[in-house]
């Protein structure tokens, strides 16, 4: 075990309280893969973690009280039951003193493994066997667990995907019969599961997936082939998806950016001119094109935006005594495409030589 993780568990032992990593990073660490979100749960109250860590916070959600060092994110949860679940969220929170209520209120049994200060992996639902048979169940009952949250549903066929685990049949009876209540999901939880998958390894198995069990017109997205890419912006430029996806104006600009650069299936000096270099590099990757490719092309650039033109549309009006009309602003366009293009150097005497031989009267 990390010593940092030990360390913030002997400190709430030492305050009397009983304190355990639970879920995904026990889980994680059984498979050897790296993780940087540790979640601990404890007797201790909300009021008692921000005492012990001197935090200076209130009304902590959910009895949740976070913590980031430059190595983790730690979530530390007071143990509690949920009861009475509507959109979701459960109706009735109460804080209990022990682990087993804690643990069964959670989806699955491979993420209700715990670990203590000692790095003891302590069992009580029979995770670690799922977890050596790769195997994803419901703790309790399956139906009421994914009915009173459906994103149970979707975080299934994620872990499903992403590990490589198998579901129960159980849970794949369950979603051949009722996919159809993740309909009721917002469609922020939907994009944050589809994040996950997007950028995880089994992106394209995990699409193949939600498209042949009849999951991509639930959530709203549609696509034909993707070609597996680490960036995110790059996997969403590749699917089609409802308006109800909420992003950022500056994300949709480098979205449609490189849907329009992947449709003209080329990369050239007039591309690497008018797009950023980022969303260049994004479009090239999807398109089998090499970085190094782009470099050269973008190298070859002698301006990269329409400030370094060493002539302005003034300039023309004056050279060939002709009054402002949209006359001008062709010339300009002409003189900017040859310069990008190197057939024209980048030199006011030589551009102004090419105008009044290639446009005077």
């Amino acid at each position: 075990m990390d010593k940092e993780i030990k360390k913030i568990l002997k400190k709430i032992e030492s305050n009397g309280y009983e304190a355990y990593i639970v879920g995904g990073f026990v889980r994680d660490f059984l498979l050897h893969k790296p993780t940087t979100d540790v979640d601990i749960c404890t007797n201790a109250l909300p009021k008692d973690i921000l005492r012990i860590f001197d935090i200076k916070k209130e009304n902590p959600m959910y009895g949740s009280i976070k913590l980031t060092t430059k190595k983790y994110n730690y979530d530390i949860t007071t143990y509690r039951k949920e009861e009475n679940y509507k959109n979701r969220k459960p109706e009735t929170i109460t804080y209990v003193n022990n682990l087993i209520d804690d643990i069964k209120r959670r989806d699955f049994t491979i993420n209700a493994l715990c670990m203590n200060s000692d790095g003891t992996i302590i069992d009580l639902l029979g995770g670690r066997e799922d977890v050596n048979n790769k195997i994803i169940r419901v703790i309790g009952d399956t139906k009421t667990k994914l009915t009173e949250d459906p994103l149970r549903i979707l975080r299934a066929i994620r872990f499903s995907i992403i590990l490589d685990f198998k579901l129960d049949n159980e849970i794949e009876d369950f979603i051949a019969n009722n996919r159809d209540i993740i309909s009721s999901l917002s469609y922020t939880r939907k994009k944050e599961e589809l994040e996950k998958i997007l950028v995880s390894k089994k992106a394209e198995e995990g699409l193949k997936y939600l498209k042949n069990h009849h999951f991509c017109e639930l959530l709203g997205i549609k696509y034909d082939k993707i070609v597996p890419i680490k960036d995110l912006l790059g996997m969403w430029a590749q699917i089609d998806f409802s308006s109800n996806y909420q992003f950022t104006k500056a994300n949709l600009k480098v979205i449609n950016d490189i849907r329009k650069i992947v449709d003209q299936k080329v990369i050239n000096n007039e591309t690497l001119f008018n797009y950023e270099l980022y969303t260049v590099l994004v479009s090239a990757e999807i398109l089998g094109i090499t970085k190094k490719e782009v470099c050269k092309i973008n190298n070859s650039l002698k301006i990269h935006s329409k400030n370094d033109l060493k002539i302005r549309q003034e300039d023309i009006i004056k050279i060939l005594n002709i009054a402002p009309s949209n006359r001008v602003r062709v010339i300009y366009n002409d003189v900017l495409l040859k310069v990008v293009n190197n057939v024209l150097p980048n030199n006011y005497r030589k551009l102004k030589e090419y105008i009044i031989k290639n446009w005077s009267d």
